[in-house]
């Protein structure tokens, strides 16, 4: 289910950075399954997607020779296939940073809303090591991450007219109707929102959300349930 540690980070991340808790959720849920670690060589690290095209823009010359020769750029998006489990992609990770580690952090997204590292000059780090260092911080860390992006874009005024569409294209990308990231999304806020209105006290039945919202019997919003329900 759901940890104590990840729910609380983005109840914390709403209070700091003024965003619906519900909406940081949603995000959660879309980009990481609202998981913030895995294991990895004995230690927790966070979740990370390493992006080949990214990392192939950011290296030059014998760099980027060397990393292509080794199917770890291309100048082509989605050309570098994601292993599934995170043990190996953190293992592509570490290849990439051997050949260049700013560069290999930076084309990576990191944590619980897989916030891009290449963002953190914008986000105001002081480098792409200390933004890595957030994320493998612990949840709280990533939920702060995730929040920081959606302040920074400007998502939140989207976020509160519930204009799903503008806040996909801004934390997606342009690309979001492909993969009908804003429907998911508005889904997802839906399901969170119903949540937190029982844990607010609303007195539903525990199998009957506000509206005609259903509460799932498994997966992410199940797990929230599970673990919200301890507090009312």
């Amino acid at each position: 289910m759901v940890s104590k540690e990840v729910a609380e980070a983005i109840m914390a991340a709403a209070a700091e950075f003024a965003i619906e808790a519900a909406a940081l959720a949603a995000i959660a849920e879309l980009e990481s399954g609202g998981v913030a670690h895995a294991a990895f060589d004995g230690r927790r690290e966070p979740l990370v997607r390493f992006e080949g095209h990214y990392f192939d823009r950011r290296l030059a010359g014998e760099k980027r020779a060397q990393a292509r020769a080794q199917g770890l750029s291309s100048p082509t998006a989605g050309k570098v296939p994601n292993p599934a489990g995170q043990a190996a992609r953190w293992r592509l990770l570490d290849r990439a940073a051997e050949i260049d580690r700013k560069a290999a952090f930076e084309s990576t997204s990191w944590g619980l809303g897989q916030v891009m590292g290449a963002h953190w000059a914008w986000l105001g780090y002081a480098s792409v090591d200390a933004f890595a260092a957030e994320a493998r911080s612990g949840a709280r860390g990533q939920a702060r991450q995730m929040a920081r992006y959606i302040a920074k874009a400007g998502l939140a005024a989207a976020i509160a007219r519930r204009d799903w569409a503008a806040v996909a294209r801004g934390y997606n990308g342009p690309g979001y109707a492909k993969n009908r990231y804003d429907k998911r999304l508005a889904a997802a806020f839906a399901r969170h929102a119903a949540v937190a209105a029982l844990r607010e006290g609303s007195g539903a039945p525990m199998n009957d959300l506000p509206g005609t919202v259903a509460l799932p019997k498994r997966g992410p919003v199940r797990r929230w349930w599970d673990f919200f329900a301890r507090f009312r």
